[in-house]
């Protein structure tokens, strides 16, 4: 799974070698943090969120899936 939001992150942006993606887990809990150039922001984000909404969808079918839950945190670097 964090490959293909690595993908899908790197194909939106300008700088794609600035995006890195962490995982934090505690529990069934999972954090994603997506990390991105400053200027990418938007880009990832999206108009009024559409595509920060879209992934964190496909992240909400993944946990639904295999019985956990993940949180995605876009994060400027």
């Amino acid at each position: 799974m964090n490959e293909l939001i690595e993908f899908i992150a790197k194909s939106l942006v300008d700088h794609p070698d600035a995006v890195r993606l962490t995982e934090k887990k505690k529990d069934r809990l999972t954090v994603l943090e997506l990390h991105v150039a400053p200027g990418d922001m938007g880009k990832v984000i999206g108009r009024q969120g559409r595509i920060a909404k879209a992934i964190r969808t496909v992240l909400k079918a993944y946990s639904v899936k295999h019985n956990t839950h993940v949180v995605l945190d876009i994060i400027n670097d």
